[in-house]
């Protein structure tokens, strides 16, 4: 089985007034997630960050059960990544996104009580959609956004106000040395965003739940991100 690991991080922020856990899924990439499971059950949502399933092997058995079983733990909010925005089976798997319980949150937002969930979806940049931002950022309470992309962070979200983004895609630099991922998709050689924290707790970036087809891991655990929110002064820990 994958090494996957569960990190814990939390957000306190003035604008929440109770506090929320979730169980934030990237790149799963039709691996195996039975590990988890249990963790999921404890949550108040499950946000996936995209690239659910993955498009070079083109199977999907485990992503499309992942949608059976993720909203019977909680409720589950989809953004799109760029494996289901390129897959060439894309006809035979997005049905099963449509007929599952899970939100697609493709360019929208939902209210989640005190918080305003955004997400982007992946495309290629010159159709990216950047009205949800807009949306997002003018929105009552806590702005969480979901972005699969943290190189896209740079670009179109920091110095919005927009509270947290959520990110995938980096599968953690896949290989780290002395806390430096080596590669990451979309960054290229010696990525700036593999994982963790950065522009001062403004984004956090999942390792990922799976590998790619190919792709080897080294000093580097696969990670499933428990997320907690909750009141109080400012602070990423």
């Amino acid at each position: 089985m994958t090494r996957r690991i569960v990190t814990r991080r939390t957000v306190r922020s003035p604008k929440l007034k109770r506090a929320w856990t979730f169980a934030v899924v990237s790149d799963l990439h039709n691996g195996a997630y039975d590990d988890v499971l249990e963790t999921m059950r404890t949550v108040d949502g499950i946000l996936l960050v995209g690239d659910l399933f993955d498009r070079h092997g083109l199977a999907y058995a485990r992503a499309a059960q992942f949608l059976l079983d993720a909203p019977k733990c909680a409720p589950t909010y989809f953004a799109i990544g760029n494996h289901e925005w390129k897959a060439e089976n894309r006809a035979e798997f997005w049905p099963l996104v449509e007929k599952s319980d899970v939100q697609v949150l493709d360019n929208r937002c939902v209210s989640l009580g005190d918080i305003t969930l955004g997400a982007i979806s992946s495309c290629p940049r010159a159709e990216i959609n950047l009205s949800v931002l807009d949306e997002l950022s003018q929105a009552e309470g806590f702005r969480l956004l979901m972005c699969h992309h943290p190189e896209w962070h740079e670009a179109y979200v920091r110095g919005r106000d927009i509270d947290l983004t959520l990110s995938g895609h980096a599968h953690g630099g896949q290989v780290q040395l002395f806390g430096r991922g080596l590669y990451a998709p979309g960054q290229g050689i010696l990525p700036r965003y593999t994982h963790g924290w950065y522009d001062h707790g403004r984004l956090l970036v999942s390792r990922g739940m799976h590998n790619s087809i190919g792709l080897p891991r080294w000093n580097n655990p696969c990670e499933m991100i428990l997320l907690h929110l909750a009141p109080g002064e400012e602070a990423y820990e």
